[in-house]
């Protein structure tokens, strides 16, 4: 069987309990032919790039999937189906990775010391012009 990652976007309106009804749908869909799903990561409520079927806002979610290519193809059918399901999209995979997805981890930005926590309050270093030097520079520049 092959390895794929199946990443779907769901409504913004419905709830947590109906995004979990529709992973389980899927899921059985997949076991009934022959497929077995492992590791499933929700995303949780995200901002769209852009709108989709008038939404701005989606329930992200990835699952890791082993199955034959006529389950895959049964399950996106399905989803084409569900009104619920705005996106989809499966890609094969060599092997599935178990750690968390780039998604789930922490952004390494968060590791970084703010800059508003240093001593001098969060100010610039360097010095600020007065009124005078701003009109002289906008004078030469042929303002």
């Amino acid at each position: 069987m092959a390895l794929y990652e199946h990443t779907f976007l769901a409504r913004q309106d419905i709830s947590t309990q109906q995004v979990d009804a529709l992973v389980e749908k899927f899921k059985e869909i997949l076991v009934e032919n022959g497929g077995s799903v492992g590791k499933v990561e929700n995303w949780g409520l995200r901002t769209a790039t852009y709108r989709i079927k008038k939404n701005r806002k989606a329930h992200y979610i990835m699952m890791n999937v082993d199955a034959p290519s006529a389950a895959v193809a049964e399950m996106e059918r399905q989803m084409r189906i569900n009104d619920d399901v705005l996106r989809y999209m499966t890609i094969r995979v060599e092997a599935h990775d178990d750690e968390p997805s780039a998604m789930m981890k922490k952004n390494d930005r968060d590791d970084r010391p703010r800059r508003d926590n240093s001593r001098d309050g969060g100010r610039d270093e360097r010095p600020r012009r007065s009124p005078s030097q701003q009109s002289d520079e906008r004078s030469e520049a042929g303002e």
